[in-house]
């Protein structure tokens, strides 16, 4: 388990598409998608897996990910939201993913957000979060470890505990995420009954 910082730096955890690497003007689908596979090809787990193609930018617009598209052309508001349905979908399904979108692409097709604004917050949530997971990881491994030594369990069954913790924390914060979403339904169907 001493490798797991390592396996961390390599991830490339704090990878996020930055305002200034968006351009100002729009872009084609090849476009996007060459942009997307460039900065997030380190997030990958191996060589074949894609990061977006275009099948998956179809299903976003068909299923009203994110507000239409003109002339077949992504817009810089586009890009980020892309950018954060790429990080949503680790956790959410589309649906869930869409109803946590659906007021903030009615906001812009309103013109009524900065969405630079909204998206430079989520990017320094962004790299909160990934200094408070590597104290978290820190502390995960010395928990694992005094377990561990407890029950006499070998290296095989550390690496299994470990897992089995982290895949426990990511279901807890999903299962949060997941009823936040549920809130945001009620509160739809709330407001179309009034």
């Amino acid at each position: 388990m001493e490798n797991i910082n390592q396996i961390i730096e390599k991830l490339g955890l704090d990878t996020n598409l930055a305002l200034d690497e968006i351009p100002n003007i729009d872009l084609y689908m090849d476009q996007v998608i060459q942009l997307f596979e460039n900065k997030f090809s380190e997030s990958k787990r191996n060589s074949e897996e894609k990061v977006l193609t275009k099948t998956m930018i179809n299903n976003y617009a068909k299923g009203k990910l994110v507000f239409p598209i003109h002339n077949k052309k992504y817009s810089k508001e586009h890009l980020i939201l892309m950018s954060i349905i790429y990080q949503l979908k680790g956790a959410l399904s589309i649906n869930d993913i869409k109803s946590t979108l659906d007021g903030i692409n009615k906001k812009v097709i309103k013109d009524d957000i900065n969405l630079d604004s909204f998206y430079t917050s989520y990017l320094n949530l962004t790299k909160q979060n990934v200094t408070d997971f590597k104290v978290d990881i820190d502390a995960r491994i010395n928990m694992v470890k005094e377990e561990s030594l407890e029950d006499g369990n070998s290296s095989d069954l550390e690496h299994v505990l470990m897992i089995a913790s982290l895949v426990h924390m990511s279901n807890l914060y999903r299962r949060v995420a997941e009823k936040l979403v549920d809130e945001i339904v009620v509160e739809k169907e709330v407001k179309r009954q009034r």
